[in-house]
């Protein structure tokens, strides 16, 4: 990881030059640069090397607009955004759109790309051009650094909606509902799990948690979930406790673990939903699914923040995403445990904070006052 002078990006008719303010770190930004994951492909769906095309990273994203393409004009300069960093039909004017984007499932579009993922660059940098649909106004004193998590529940709201429309035996407020709930991992998704799970859903049934970090459980049970410790407790016997003998209805994974699949047929009801949000998945073999598949789960993946579109060609799930944050109804201040400022603090990040205990997220401030 170095920092190199690069060409200024383009700006198009259709698009805005953005100077970002603060942008998170996300755990796909560690996968990348470990080596562990590789979303840029090439014609024929081979991974293209980084030493082949280094990557720009970064893309949970807020900054302020410094420059509007010549038919842009609904944004100015100098306003401050936050961006949907996945280039779709929709945000690119295509037409006509993809299925996926017709569908509103713009996460899959036919012509998908995402800054600071799939090769495209990303918010690490002091510029980033991107088209004027991707950027959503703050129209209130949110701070950057809160207003950089937009994109992170975004994909939370969205998996949410996937995991509603899943045609599952338990629901939410259905027949059969789901009367508890246990997450895997305190880390930044499931504590936005969590949080969703209280103040969207409006879910006040037995929320658990179990952690490995003392730090994180803490969180966890100041956003009212109940808290296992693995290190002390037996998860099982603990699940087992909490739901007199009745296991959860829904799991949300979100470790990335994937050694812990063996052990969630031991948790879940059967015919449970299971949430596989967590991206990682090493040290296992698909033989950890064998006794999953015999509970007969609905199974639901992750899927990205973008989702849907508002009237101006707008993620709608964004813009949900940002009114939860600027309502303070999902709070996040907790969550930013490490912060950088500017770009020569960043691979600090990478060489190994995220892996000591208590650090949940990072967040990298680029402009010097916010």
């Amino acid at each position: 990881m170095e920092i190199q002078e690069v060409a200024d990006p383009e700006l198009g008719s259709n698009d805005v030059i953005v100077r970002p303010h603060t942008v998170g770190v996300c755990g796909t930004d560690f996968h990348i640069f470990s080596g562990e994951s590789n979303y840029n492909f090439d014609a024929a769906g081979r991974p293209v090397p980084l030493s082949e095309s280094p990557q720009v990273l970064g893309h949970e994203i807020a900054g302020t607009v410094e420059a509007i393409g010549n038919q842009v004009h609904d944004l100015d300069i100098g306003d401050r955004v936050v961006l949907d960093q996945g280039i779709t039909c929709m945000s690119m004017m295509r037409e006509p759109p993809c299925e996926y984007c017709l569908s509103g499932d713009s996460h899959q579009c036919a012509h998908y790309g995402e800054h600071g993922i799939t090769g495209l660059p990303g918010g690490f940098a002091e510029f980033i051009g991107i088209s004027a649909r991707n950027a959503v106004r703050i129209d209130s004193d949110l701070s950057s650094a809160r207003a950089a998590l937009t994109e992170p529940l975004a994909c939370i709201l969205h998996t949410w909606d996937a995991v509603g429309q899943a045609n599952s035996r338990y629901s939410f407020g259905g027949q059969r509902p789901v009367q508890s709930v246990l997450i895997c991992g305190a880390g930044p998704a499931g504590l936005l799990f969590l949080q969703t799970l209280r103040h969207v859903v409006g879910f006040d049934g037995l929320a658990l948690v179990t952690e490995l970090d003392a730090a994180k459980r803490e969180l966890a049970r100041s956003f009212g979930a109940e808290v296992i410790d693995p290190t002390t407790t037996d998860v099982t016997a603990a699940v087992l406790d909490a739901t007199s003998g009745r296991r959860v209805e829904l799991v949300v994974e979100c470790t990335g673990s994937g050694t812990i699949y063996a052990d969630i047929p031991r948790w879940m009801r059967k015919q449970a939903t299971v949430c596989m949000y967590g991206i990682g998945h090493g040290d296992a073999s698909l033989d950890v699914l064998n006794e999953l598949q015999w509970k007969e789960p609905t199974l639901v993946v992750s899927v990205g923040g973008s989702g849907g579109f508002d009237d101006d060609g707008r993620p709608t799930v964004y813009r949900d995403s940002l009114r939860l944050l600027q309502e303070g109804r999902i709070e996040v201040d907790p969550l930013l445990t490490h912060r950088y400022r500017g770009l020569a603090a960043l691979p600090s990040a990478f060489e190994g904070d995220h892996q000591r205990p208590g650090y949940v997220k990072g967040v990298v401030s680029l402009v010097n006052g916010v």
